[in-house]
């Protein structure tokens, strides 16, 4: 979508992603090791009771999601930021993932015209509706990129 597209209240939607077993293996044994997210024997008499996904695989599937729905063919180019980011529930494989986006704001700089900023409230959901992320982003658009 190019940044001209967004309006405050606008709703997207993009999903699912099906997080397999393996995948969520993959991701934790190479970027978040804890036992927890690695070792499926003990995590099932671990205080969640089965294997769950890093909360940064969470963020990871999310961005694919808006990358692939919206982002692809904008403007887009970086973020300085998350206002915050929560993991309200846990992440477990086979889950079907959505995500919610929600535009906060729209807005040109008035230091810098070229640039667009979109703030925005990005929301996963598994296949229940239990929402298993919650966060809020900047994204930086370049209007002088065509």
């Amino acid at each position: 979508m190019k940044f001209a597209e967004f309006h405050v209240g606008q709703v997207i939607e993009a999903g699912p992603h099906v997080l397999t077993q393996d995948e969520l293996l993959r991701f934790a044994r190479d970027w978040d090791p804890q036992w927890f997210h690695t070792d499926p024997e003990a995590a099932e008499s671990g205080p969640f009771q089965g294997l769950i996904a890093s909360g940064w695989q969470t963020c990871g599937i999310a961005m694919r999601l808006i990358a692939d729905a919206v982002l692809a063919g904008s403007e887009s180019y970086a973020s300085p930021g998350l206002a915050y980011v929560k993991w309200p529930h846990p992440v477990r494989p086979g889950d079907a993932l959505s995500v919610r986006a929600t535009v906060l704001q729209v807005r040109r700089s008035s230091s810098q015209p070229h640039l667009g900023l979109l703030r925005w409230r990005w929301q996963l959901f598994n296949q229940a509706g239990r929402e298993v992320l919650d966060l809020e982003a900047t994204s930086l658009f370049d209007l002088n990129r065509s």
